[in-house]
Formats: C-alpha cells, structure tokens, sequence
C-alpha cells in the first residue's frame, strides 16, 4: 500500500513485467544455481551473454525502452510507473534480470540522450533502444567524482574535428560499450573556456583505450577510459558546446529515483526472505520467529520498508511533475539506500552462520548494496542538497 494513488494501467504495467520476469528471465537464472550456490554469483562472460539476450526480447515487447517518449519509439511510462517496474525487477531477487537484463542500467538510452539531433538519433538512440548497441556514461575521473565541475578531460576544436585527451574512472560497463558519452570541458577559438560539453565517441576510434577494469566490493566492475589525442567529426558534439553538464543533470533527479525504486525492491526480497526463515527455522523446539530479539529484527525492517516504499513512490510522483523534485529525489535515494543496508544486515543475522554462506545469496546483496549509497550523488552529497533546498546553506 502507498499514499499515493497509483494508477491501474501503472499496476497492469507492473504485473506484465512481473509475467516476464518469470516466463523469460527465470528459466536462464534456474541454470546457473549450482554456480549461484557454489560462488554467489555468475561468470562475468555468462552474465553479459546472457543479459544481451534478455534485454533482446525486452525490447522487443516494449519494456526495455518503457520510460522513453513514444515520439522516439519508446512507451512514455513516466517516473512512477519506471520505479514500480525497476522495483519489480530487483524483488525478483534474480542477479540477470538486474543491470540491463530487462529495463537499462547505463548500457542503454535515456532521456540525456535526447538531446541528439536526428542523425545522431538514427546512428547511436535508435539500435541502442532496440537493444542493438550498448553505451556507457562517462563523467567521474580520479580526481572528479562528487563534484564533476571539476573534470579535466579537454576537447580542443581543430578544423572539422576534435582532438580529446584525458582520463575517465569508475565507468560502469565501459568496456563493453559500442560507444561512449562522453563530457568534456571545451574551448573557444580564443582559448576561452566553454564549460562542459556533451560527445558521441564511438569504442574503436584510434586513441581510445580501457586500461583496466576495476574490481569492487560487489557485482560492479567498472572500467577506466584513456584518451589519447583522440580525433573525433565535430558532427559527434551533441546539442551546443558548453551545455554538457545541464543535459546530464537533467537526468539525475530520475537516476536518483530508479536507484531507490531498485534498493526497494532488494529491500523487500531481503525481508521477505528473513520473514520466511524467521518463519520455518527452528531453535530450542520453535521457530526462531517466536523470541523477541529476531521479532526485532523483522518488524523493524517491516517498518522501514513500508515508510521507505511511501517515500519512494511519493518522490517518484514529485519528479514526473516536477514537484520539489530535486529534494525528494535526494530524500527517496537517501532513505531506501540506508534502508537496504540495514535491512541486508538484518536478514544475515536472522539467518545466523546460513546467512554469510553463498548459497543462500543474502551475502551478495550484503555486498552489493553497499556501493547504491555511493553512485548518482552520496549520501553525504545528497543531504547537503536537502539543506539547500531547506534554505539552510
């Protein structure tokens, strides 16, 4: 239940997706238990083949391109009903139907890339919404995380073309894109700087290298970009040169949202799994759900995860109207990222020594959660957002 009345064709929505999920994505997820069991996860290599496939037959039906307007072949699903779906997907507990397997994860089109022009549409928007072609996003840099404005990647104009050198860091499924957006800092004819600015650079131009992969403490493996004197078609800047970092914060209130929306959904497989073996397991002749210090555990997640989903719903309905978006947006990130944490840690001490085994899974999402209070702002970031819009700074 939500305060915030949602809308039938939204709950249909939900339930088609649910439908998917099971029909398509759980067959493929079935044949990797033993690797599930035995590791925690799956083969990377598998992993991306088997993604590649679903977020194939996703698009096909319309899911994977939901949340993009019908004007470019997409549903026009706004930010509520993309948060019930994305929460659908991670309460299905089920490693491939995350990260591009059924709705995009940065691999695919979103509203940033709206400010292509027809031939770039044609070229990159397109195969990327039929699931043809897969992308990354590449802002952060070592010494340019929190606070982009700082990045020190340049693009310097040169004819026709631009010459682009510089560093990217922690670019999620960038070695594995066909191309990459990419922002710059750019300059005038003068040498007067431009600002930030938005570019299509394609993975196999001479220059461009990923020098690594980074390993983390859950199921991301970001990668790091090089560029080295590499020369692009002015044709591949996107919309005016300077404008770079207002398209991408155009995007962020709903990136902020869907990450809440898939810690809601983690929240409540966590939940529901600790529910049932605080249900089922038993200690000195009862279920261990009859003492009252796992009762805690339990019932304080049951609290959080009702207030959480109230707040992440009412946020998501706040920025598809452009309501005190930038604060809610925060606040719903804040809140179901803490939350999924909390409740991560709860549902292994529910489960007891169970609970850091691989095979029951609870030790991946315990790790994989931990990194959604990080990306698309920190929660540090995010409160001092909150206390600007609060007038306190």
């Amino acid at each position: 239940m939500s305060v915030i009345a949602i809308p039938e064709e939204l709950l249909q929505l939900r339930e088609s997706v649910t439908s998917f999920l099971e029909r398509e994505v759980r067959p493929v997820e079935d044949k990797y238990a033993h690797e599930l069991g035995r590791s925690g996860t799956i083969d990377r290599d598998a992993q991306l083949r088997e993604r590649r496939a679903l977020r194939r037959k996703s698009a096909e039906v319309g899911f994977y391109a939901m949340h993009m307007p019908e004007d470019v072949g997409g549903m026009g699903v706004g930010t509520l009903g993309v948060a019930l779906v994305r929460e659908a997907v991670t309460a299905s507990g089920m490693l491939l139907a995350e990260r591009g397997g059924v709705v995009p994860d940065v691999e695919g089109p979103t509203s940033v890339l709206l400010n292509l022009d027809d031939e770039q549409r044609r070229r990159y928007l397109e195969p990327l919404m039929a699931a043809e072609k897969e992308t990354c996003f590449a802002l952060s840099e070592p010494g340019a995380g929190s606070d982009a404005t700082q990045i020190t990647t340049r693009a310097v104009r040169d004819g026709d073309d631009y010459v682009i050198n510089g560093r990217k860091h922690f670019i999620t499924h960038g070695q594995y894109a066909d191309f990459v957006q990419l922002f710059a800092v750019t300059s005038d004819a003068d040498g007067n700087d431009l600002g930030i600015s938005f570019f299509i650079v394609d993975a196999d131009t001479p220059g461009l290298t990923v020098t690594s992969t980074q390993e983390t403490l859950g199921e991301d493996h970001p990668a790091e970009l090089l560029f080295e004197d590499v020369r692009i078609p002015a044709s591949q800047l996107v919309g005016e040169p300077g404008q770079g970092f207002r398209y991408a914060m155009g995007w962020i209130n709903g990136g902020r949202i869907n990450i809440a929306a898939q810690a809601l959904g983690k929240t409540q497989y966590l939940f529901d799994r600790m529910h049932e073996y605080a249900q089922q397991r038993e200690a000195f002749g009862r279920p261990i759900g009859n003492y009252q210090f796992v009762q805690q555990h339990v019932v304080d997640s049951f609290l959080e995860l009702r207030m959480t989903r109230n707040l992440v719903y009412e946020a998501a309905d706040a920025v598809s109207r452009d309501d005190n978006a930038r604060q809610m947006a925060a606040a719903a990130k804040i809140t179901a990222t803490e939350t999924v944490g909390r409740v991560a840690d709860r549902a292994i001490q529910v489960f007891g020594g169970n609970g850091v085994m691989t095979e029951m899974g609870l030790e991946r999402l315990y790790r994989d959660v931990r990194a959604m209070r990080l990306y698309e702002g920190t929660s540090e970031i995010l409160r001092g957002t909150i206390a600007k819009t609060l007038g306190l700074s």
